[in-house]
């Protein structure tokens, strides 16, 4: 993941052509795409196709546009995929050149404060017919919905602005995710420093996803998932993220607390009703780290993470364990583009888990698992997305715990048609290739009920 590619084009440019809109740029991260080739001949190129699209009312923009009065198709092929203009904005710590203009002018060279309040709102309506369940893994009792009204799915206010020559922040908050009404999440929030002491080295300091350092899922096309990430426990965590490229390849190194991002835990030993509190309660960190690089037309990378993580404990395995166990993950991914229209993608990563059940706390677990899809988007109205994830549970099967759900063959197949840059109605189906199996003990686990749905909806961003 790199941020270092350098912008050096006109300060300001009108737009309203190419294909969509987004939030603002929801994850903030991008490859090592162009910081070699995008600085001199292809920069002036890309300025003066930004300068000949038609301006548009800065008003109807998520807040990245309406600051720097770009349409959002300046930045996204297909909201919210980014296109490779979006990636180098990006990794230039979510900036142009003329952030400064965009302050409020105060008479103060030192203060750069936004000249409104920097807010965009993302929000997401769906109705599924599905043949999923939600069975209970003690008792077996079981609720099912054919059809669902999942409106709102999400309702997500997002903030980002320069702060300081080399320092952005972003954050977002997402209200009644999934029918929790009542209650409000953050996921992204961090600070970013993008040169260190002057060495070259970005910083980032909050919460994040370590998988963004390789595809970032709030950007994809598809409703479902990257399902691997979230089994292999590599989302939104708490800790601190350096960058640099070197030569033709892009590193990132990373340190994060490995408990999530719910912990936190009173400090009572010195005396009563401290004010502070530890988000982290032991003294093991996760470590991982990215590199990748171009090989000719293909951008490859490699991951890496190494870390501990609590046991699995109880009944199926649904209670977490006291003990912590070791973890460590590889992975390879690849992405690429057939023309101007077709973009792929695909991740692999394996995974060992040691010790991780009670259940048998002397025996190691491995699993793997990835996904491969494509994004064709033909014109400005149409993108169509094929995502397919498969893991195995590996070790994981036959241990009648939850975790014999690690399985999945799935493909997801979607087609958005945009109303307007920043709105999409979406139809969305996926097929599950697993046939339903039987319990491998006393308590309900596996691939119980087939998971193929067909989901209608919107999603939009302004």
């Amino acid at each position: 993941m790199k941020r270092t590619a350098i912008l050096d084009f006109p300060a300001r440019h009108d737009a309203d052509g190419g294909r969509v809109a987004s939030s603002p740029c929801d994850r903030p991260t991008c490859r090592r795409l162009f910081c070699a080739t995008l600085r001199s001949v292809p920069l002036l190129l890309l300025s003066a196709w930004l300068a000949l699209l038609p301006a548009q009312d800065a008003s109807a923009m998520p807040e990245f546009a309406r600051r720097y009065n770009l349409s959002c198709a300046a930045c996204h092929s297909a909201f919210p995929r980014l296109n490779k203009f979006g990636e180098v904005f990006i990794a230039n710590n979510m900036r142009l050149p003329n952030w400064m203009e965009t302050a409020a002018q105060l008479g103060d060279d030192r203060l750069a404060l936004p000249d409104h309040v920097p807010l965009a709102i993302r929000a997401q309506a769906y109705v599924q017919a599905r043949q999923g369940k939600a069975i209970d893994p003690v008792s077996g009792a079981r609720q099912s919905a054919p059809t669902d009204f999942q409106s709102p799915y999400l309702l997500k206010l997002l903030s980002s602005a320069p702060l300081s020559k080399d320092i952005t922040y972003y954050f977002y908050a997402i209200m009644a995710e999934k029918g929790g009404n009542g209650e409000v999440v953050v996921e992204d929030a961090w600070f970013r420093h993008a040169d260190i002491l002057g060495s070259g080295i970005g910083m980032m300091l909050g919460q994040f996803s370590l998988s963004d350092s390789m595809f970032p899922r709030e950007i994809r096309l598809p409703f479902q998932d990257y399902m691997v990430y979230r089994m292999a426990g590599i989302t939104y965590d708490r800790g601190v993220l350096f960058d640099r490229d070197v030569g033709p390849f892009g590193i990132d190194l990373g340190f994060t607390n490995g408990n999530g991002i719910t912990d936190n835990f009173k400090i009572n030993g010195a005396g009563y009703s401290r004010p502070d509190r530890m988000f982290d309660n032991d003294s093991s960190k996760t470590t991982f780290a990215h590199i990748d690089t171009d090989i000719g037309p293909v951008a490859v990378g490699v991951f890496g993470a190494v870390g501990k993580q609590h046991g699995a404990a109880g009944p199926a395995g649904m209670d977490t364990s006291q003990r912590n166990t070791d973890k460590r993950i590889v992975g390879l991914d690849a992405s690429g583009d057939t023309g101007a229209d077709i973009h792929w993608y695909a991740q692999y990563l394996w995974n060992s888990w040691d010790g991780f059940l009670d259940a048998d706390p002397t025996r190691n677990y491995r699993w793997s698992g990835g996904f491969a899809g494509v994004d064709w988007i033909p014109n400005d109205r149409w993108a169509f997305s094929a995502l397919y994830n498969r893991a195995s549970a590996g070790d994981l099967a036959r241990t009648n715990t939850i975790y014999e759900g690690i399985d999945i063959n799935s493909l997801s197949l979607t087609a958005s048609y945009y109303f307007m840059r920043n709105v999409k109605g979406i139809i969305e189906l996926n097929v599950d290739f697993k046939n339903k199996t039987q319990p491998t003990g006393p308590y309900f686990t596996g691939h119980l009920s087939r998971e193929n749905y067909i989901l209608f909806g919107f999603d939009t961003a302004f």
